[in-house]
C-alpha cells in the first residue's frame, strides 16, 4: 500500500492484538473455562499465537475465578508477561483494585459509561459525577500500582446518539493518567463508516491518544469494523478464538489477521500457522463446535468440489486464493462425490501414491459419483478401500475384526467381546468402559498390545445421521487420528449402528497402518502408543 495512503489514512504500521476469549468468550452461551483450560489456553495464545495481550476475566466474580487468574499470573511472572495480561474492573469504590492487585496483577480495564443514555439510565448520574468517581478510581489504581486502560462502554451508542458526551467524556480521561482507550461496539451495531468517523473524531482532536478498538458481530460487519478501526488510526484492536463472544460474537481472530496482513498490509505479530491450533483447542475445551464453511479454519474451506476447479488446479492453480492452506498449516482438499471430476479423483490418487488405468479411474470415478448422489461420504482415505472392492487390489487387508458382541444393560457399564484375525491367528479380548466404542477399543486395545502394534490417538470422533428420524438410518462414523509428526488420518465407516460404523473405521486405520506400500505416510515411522480420545458419542 502506498505510504502516502497510510499517512492520509492514520494508519499504524504494526497493531497490537488482545486476545478476550477468556474474558469475553466465557460470556458465550454454555461457555465456562475450568481453571486449567484458563492456564493452557493463555500460554498457548502467547506463547504460541503469540497475542500481545490478553484479557483473562472480570474482577469480583467468584472465589474460584480467583485461584484461576492467580495460577495465570504465577506462570506469567515466571515468564516475564504479567503486564500483558488484563482484567476488567469496575468503577466500584476500589473493590476491583483490591481484587486484581491481590491476584497478582498488573493492568485494570476499568470499565465506564461510553454513552449519556448509560450513564444516566443505569446509574442515575450525570457526565460530572460519573467523572468523579471515574477519576478517584483511576487515581486509587494509580496509586496501588496498576496500570490503567479504559474501556467505554456502549461507545458506539455514545457516538451516535451523544457525540457530545462522548467528546468530554474522553477529553477528561486524557487528562488522567491512562495508559489506554478501549472503544467498543458493545452491541455490534456500527458500520464501517461509523467506526472510522467515530475513531477520527477522538484521534482530530487528540492526536496523541492511543486507542484499541473492540468489536461485535451481530451485524457480521466485525472484521470489516477491524478493518476500518485500523484505518482511522487505532493502535490495537481485540479479537477471539473462533469469534467467541455473546450474542453473535466478537471479532474472529481467524478473520481478522489475514484481512489486516493481506488487505491493509499491516503487520501483526501473531503466528499464522498457529491459528489452527488455537481454533481445535478452543474448539474443544469450550464444546462450541464451528461450522465446516467458517473462513480460514472450518473444515471445509479448503476442499474443492467441482470437477472443473479441481481441473483449473491441476493445470494452474487457477482456483486458489491468496488464502492459501499452507499458511495456516493445512492442505488442500479435493472433495469427491457427486460433483467429483477427473481431476478430482486424480488429485487424491496422486496424494495417496495410487496410479490406475485410465480405465480403472473411469469406473472408480463412476462408483465415487454413485456414492455421492446417494449422499454418502467419500474421503482421500477411502479410495484405497473402494479401490480393492473394485478391481481386488489396493490395500491389502492384514487386521480384519472378524466378531464385536456388545452386550448393554441400564444398571452396569457396556461389555464387549472382540474377535480378530491377523497374519492367520485369530485373537480374543473382552472389556467394558464408557460407552460400547470405548469398550471395544479398549478390548481392542489390549490386543493390540500382545502383538506389539502401536495405536494412534483419537483425536475427534464424530456420529453423522441423516435427516428424518428414521430408526434403521445409515450412520457414518468419520474418526480422525494422530500419526507421528502431527500428521493426521481419517477414516470413516457406515453401518447401521453407530459403534459398528466405528469399528469399520478403525479397521480402516489398522489396515492402513499395516500396509506401507500403500500408505501416503511415512511408514517406517512408529506411531507412539498413547490414551485413546473419549468421545461425547461413546
Amino acid at each position: 500500500m502506498p505510504k502516502i495512503y497510510k499517512k492520509m489514512m492514520n494508519m499504524q504500521n504494526h497493531i497490537e492484538i488482545m486476545d478476550t476469549s477468556l474474558r469475553d468468550g466465557e460470556q458465550t452461551e454454555g461457555v465456562s473455562f475450568s481453571a486449567f483450560e484458563k492456564l493452557h489456553l493463555a500460554r498457548f495464545l502467547l506463547e504460541r499465537l503469540k497475542v500481545d495481550r490478553i484479557e483473562i476475566a472480570s474482577a469480583r466474580v467468584s472465589s474460584r475465578e480467583k485461584e484461576a487468574v492467580q495460577d495465570i499470573f504465577q506462570w506469567a511472572e515466571k515468564q516475564d508477561f504479567l503486564e500483558r495480561i488484563e482484567i476488567l474492573g469496575f468503577v466500584d469504590g476500589g473493590q476491583s483494585i483490591d481484587w486484581i492487585q491481590s491476584s497478582g496483577g498488573k493492568v485494570i480495564n476499568l470499565l465506564v459509561k461510553g454513552s449519556e443514555r448509560h450513564c444516566k439510565v443505569q446509574l442515575g448520574k450525570d457526565l460530572i459525577s460519573h467523572l468523579r468517581d471515574i477519576q478517584a478510581s483511576v487515581q486509587n489504581a494509580v496509586d496501588t500500582g496498576l496500570k490503567v486502560q479504559v474501556y467505554l462502554e456502549d461507545w458506539s451508542s455514545g457516538i451516535l446518539h451523544s457525540p457530545q458526551y462522548v467528546r468530554k467524556l474522553v477529553q477528561e480521561l486524557l487528562q488522567t493518567p491512562i495508559s489506554r482507550l478501549l472503544f467498543p461496539d458493545t452491541l455490534g451495531l456500527l458500520s464501517p463508516d461509523e467506526v472510522r468517523r467515530g475513531i477520527q473524531d477522538t484521534l482530530e482532536k487528540s492526536p496523541e491518544a492511543d486507542i484499541d478498538f473492540h468489536a461485535h458481530n451481530d451485524y457480521g460487519l466485525a472484521t470489516a469494523n477491524c478493518l476500518a478501526a485500523v484505518q482511522a488510526g487505532v493502535k490495537g484492536l481485540h479479537v477471539t478464538v473462533n469469534g467467541l463472544g455473546e450474542r453473535a460474537g466478537n471479532a474472529p481472530v481467524e478473520t481478522v489477521i489475514p484481512s489486516l496482513h493481506d488487505k491493509l498490509g499491516v503487520k501483526t505479530s501473531i503466528d499464522e500457522k498457529a491459528i489452527m491450533d488455537a481454533s481445535r483447542l478452543v474448539e474443544r475445551f469450550s464444546g462450541k463446535r464451528i461450522a465446516s464453511n467458517r473462513p480460514v479454519v472450518g473444515k471445509d474451506v479448503y476442499t474443492q468440489t467441482a470437477g472443473i476447479h479441481a481441473d483449473g488446479d491441476k493445470k494452474g492453480s487457477l482456483y486458489q486464493g491468496p488464502i492459501l492452506p499452507e499458511r495456516f498449516g493445512r492442505k488442500r482438499v479435493y472433495a469427491l462425490g457427486k460433483l467429483a471430476g477427473r481431476a478430482s479423483l486424480a488429485n487424491n490418487l496422486e496424494i495417496l501414491g495410487i496410479h490406475l488405468s485410465s480405465e480403472k479411474e473411469k469406473l472408480l470415478l463412476k462408483h465415487v459419483k454413485e456414492l455421492g448422489e446417494r449422499k454418502e461420504t467419500v474421503t482421500v482415505d477411502d479410495l484405497p478401500f473402494l479401490i480393492e472392492d473394485l478391481f481386488g487390489s489396493g490395500i491389502q487387508k492384514i487386521f480384519q475384526i472378524k466378531e464385536v458382541l456388545t452386550i448393554v444393560s441400564l444398571s452396569q457399564q457396556p461389555e464387549v467381546q472382540v474377535e480378530v484375525e491377523y497374519k492367520d491367528q485369530i485373537y480374543r479380548a473382552k472389556s467394558s468402559g464408557d460407552g460400547g466404542y470405548d469398550s471395544f477399543m479398549k478390548a481392542l486395545s489390549s490386543i493390540l498390545k500382545k502383538l506389539t502394534i502401536p495405536l494412534p490417538e483419537l483425536l475427534d470422533y464424530e456420529i453423522r445421521i441423516p435427516p428424518g428420524g428414521k430408526t434403521d438410518a445409515i450412520v457414518e462414523a468419520v474418526i480422525t487420528w494422530e500419526l507421528p509428526k502431527k500428521k493426521s488420518l481419517r477414516t470413516s465407516g457406515i453401518a447401521t449402528d453407530q459403534v459398528i460404523a466405528a469399528v469399520y473405521a478403525t479397521e480402516k486405520m489398522l489396515n492402513r497402518i499395516l500396509s506401507p506400500e500403500n500408505s501416503p505416510f511415512d511408514t517406517e515411522e512408529k506411531c507412539e502408543s498413547s490414551p485413546l480420545g473419549q468421545s461425547k458419542n461413546s
